[in-house]
Order: C-alpha cells, then structure tokens, then sequence
C-alpha cells in the first residue's frame, strides 16, 4: 500500500511538472497573455480539469515555484549557522547564489526572459507584488519566533521590511542592467560590491547615512 501511495505521489509531481514546463514553454515563446489554458492542456496532453486540478490559475502556473520564493529567506533564517546573526547568513547566501549563478540571486540564466514576460503582464506583475508581500510577512514571523519576540515587537517586521528590500532593489538593479544588454560577468560583479555595502548599512546601521 506505502508503495502504491508513493508511486501515485511521484506520477502526480511528475503530471504537475510536466504541465508547467509546457506552459513556461509557450510563455516564453507567445508571451504570458497570448496564451489559454486550454492551450497548455493540449500540449500537455492533458484536460483543462486537470490543468485546474494542480494550479488554481494561469498565473499560478507560470509561477509555480512560488512557494520556495516566498519561503527563502525565512529558510535561510532558520538553517544559519552556530553563531551566525540574520544578517550575516543573509549575506553569505545572496553572496552564494550570486557566484553559483542561482535563481536567488536573480542573475540566473534566462531570468531576463522570465522578468520581461512579468513586465508585459499586468497581472503577473501584481500576483509578484503579493508574493513580495508574502515574503516579508513570512520572513518577520520567522524572525519573531527565533528572537522570541512578542506580538507587540516591532523590530521583526522593520528587519524582514529591509532585508526584502535590499535583495528586491539589488537582484532589480541586476536584472535591469542585463536587460539592457551589459555583460554577465560586469554585472555580477558590480552587484557583489553593492551587496557588500547594502548589507554593511543593514548591519551597522544607516544613522550616521547621509550626515552633513
């Protein structure tokens, strides 16, 4: 019976991952809008009820890793190591995922494509909105059961505030330079040194920022 039930689990990820390959498929070649989900059902040889069975919308389907987005940083939080502050593991995963080319960083490869459609779509772009919000949601609890803040604590929510914003403005500022056709490696380069120093402010504080 275990064996069955995980049979059918892996069948079903694999039906649900090959739907949304499919779909990013014809995304990225006719642009989010100019395709139906009845469209992506029939390339994925599959009904439209079935497309609605694994993604409760079009968006959903191109963005369909959108748990992990929202989850990161709380994850990064919550697996830092010994001694480590917030900050500290922060920096040192951006940092990573800047030079192993990952997703996190914003500089992976293809994520020009992928931030264009965004830009083209009016709902994508607000269903991205909602996860940003999410995301600096989830990250202030996180950091509010791990300092053991109470309700009334501001400090969690100003630091997920600032934290999400300094990666937001940083993988933004990478994405927009490549998108107009500055070289990779430039780029990564220039978002490394100003990683360092959005992370020194966030570390050491902006009060003496912009002093006369």
């Amino acid at each position: 019976m275990e064996a069955e039930l995980g049979l059918r689990e892996r069948k079903k990820r694999e039906t649900r991952q090959r739907i949304a390959d499919m779909a990013m498929g014809l995304f990225m070649a006719r642009g989010f809008e100019n395709v139906t989900v009845a469209e992506v059902a029939r390339v994925a040889d599959v009904s439209a009820n079935t497309v609605f069975n694994y993604f409760k919308t079009k968006e959903d389907l191109f963005l369909d890793r959108q748990d992990v987005y929202v989850d990161e940083p709380s994850r990064v939080v919550r697996e830092r190591r010994a001694g480590e502050s917030v900050i500290a593991a922060l920096r040192r995963d951006f940092l990573e995922a800047l030079e192993e080319g990952d997703w996190r960083s914003g500089l992976n490869e293809g994520a020009d494509v992928v931030i264009r459609l965004i830009n083209e779509s009016p709902s994508l772009m607000a269903r991205m909105r909602e996860l940003a919000e999410r995301r600096e949601e989830r990250l202030a609890e996180t950091l509010a059961e791990a300092t053991g803040a109470d309700e009334d604590d501001i400090r969690p929510g100003l630091v997920a505030a600032q934290v999400c914003a300094a990666i937001r403005r940083l993988t933004a500022d990478g994405i927009r330079r490549k998108l107009a056709g500055e070289s990779h490696d430039h780029v990564v380069r220039d978002i490394r040194a100003q990683a360092g120093l959005a992370f020194d402010l966030l570390e050491n504080g902006i009060g003496a920022y912009g002093g006369a």
